[in-house]
């Protein structure tokens, strides 16, 4: 099974994540530095649908740019998170079986 992780190896709980998918027999995964590499808009909102995620619910709320978002719509926080990716909650992983934010870390276990 292919696994994806939209990682920040500077995040514990990424780095917890991660270590969890890599234990985990038969799983391949594909590690995505989403600092240098940000999932697009479209890839977000299709990430947080599979999640049954909203946008704000993937938004990484202690963030300075994250308090101007404060009761906005879902398309200007995927708009803000696009343009600045640090405003994106990690880790969100993605499986044939689902997308889970790893938070707490053992709930990509559900998609494994």
């Amino acid at each position: 099974m292919k696994a994806t992780i939209w990682h920040n190896p500077r995040c514990s709980k990424s780095r917890e994540t991660l270590a969890i998918l890599q234990a985990t027999p038969g799983v391949e995964v594909e590690v995505i530095d989403y600092l240098k590499h940000p999932p697009s808009r479209d890839e977000l909102a299709a990430l947080y649908a599979a999640a049954g995620m909203t946008p704000v619910e993937g938004l990484r709320k202690g963030e300075d740019g994250a308090k101007a978002l404060k009761g906005a719509e879902d398309d200007a926080i995927l708009d803000a998170m696009a343009a600045d990716p640090i405003l994106i909650e990690r880790p969100l992983v993605e499986t044939p079986k689902g997308v889970r934010l790893g938070r707490p870390p053992e709930k990509v276990r559900e998609i494994l």
